[in-house]
């Protein structure tokens, strides 16, 4: 995470599920559902207020839905894989002998406990800037859609159109570790690549190959 804990006792907390509590009473104070309590909330707070800055023509539900999407339990299990969480978490036995670790409910919900250590020990300026950078990926996808341009419906009817053929996408590269990776993917028919793009997610790099395809392939018309 690179965040360095004045307190380090909150963030051992924000580490312990009800289990452990449950089977090994007394040797620590609390598990982290007060914290998970405090960092759902926080969570929804930071998406919301960018979402509110960024997106300007956003109605309120759909502001509403965007969020849920970003902020649901698969998503934030995905971040805590990512960062391997559910090696550090205190839990009972039994708990772990079920697959506690790998659990996405386990997994999330440590994840906003840990937001609400990082809130209570370090303030929000901090972990809004942590939040946003786990949530990089869905931000830069709903950025791509912003606009409500489809470049891949619009390579695709045109491509159809010209070559009577589909476009072909092909993940050609992926840089960095698993909570932040760079997806490269090229666009082609046959073996032209016809464009190419870079995203936090798959489906972004594709809409970016996807644009810049069609920049190629209007230059080529006009030229």
């Amino acid at each position: 995470m690179n965040v360095r804990f004045k307190s380090p006792e909150v963030l051992e907390q924000a580490l312990v599920h009800s289990s452990y509590l449950n089977e090994y009473p007394g040797t620590v104070s609390a598990s982290n559902e007060r914290l998970e309590f405090l960092g759902d909330a926080i969570l929804d707070f930071i998406v919301a207020e960018k979402l509110y800055q960024d997106f300007p023509d956003l109605a309120e539900g759909e502001m509403t839905r965007v969020r849920s999407a970003m902020v649901r339990r698969e998503t934030l299990a995905q971040i805590a894989k990512a960062l391997k969480l559910g090696n550090y978490l205190y839990m009972g036995r039994g708990e772990e002998a079920g697959g506690g670790r790998q659990k996405p409910a386990n997994l999330a919900g440590a994840l906003e406990a840990v937001i609400a250590a990082v809130f209570l020990d370090r303030g929000l300026a901090v972990v809004r800037e942590l939040v946003l950078r786990w949530l990089a990926g869905e931000l830069q996808e709903l950025m791509t859609r912003k606009g409500e341009v489809d470049y891949k419906s619009r390579l695709q009817e045109l491509i159809q159109s010209k070559y009577r053929a589909a476009p072909l996408y092909r993940t050609v590269q992926a840089t960095g570790p698993d909570h932040d990776k760079v997806f490269t993917v090229e666009v082609q028919i046959g073996s032209r690549v016809l464009g190419r793009g870079y995203g936090k997610s798959k489906k972004v790099a594709e809409t970016e190959a996807a644009r810049n395809a069609l920049e190629q392939l209007r230059n080529d018309f006009t030229g």
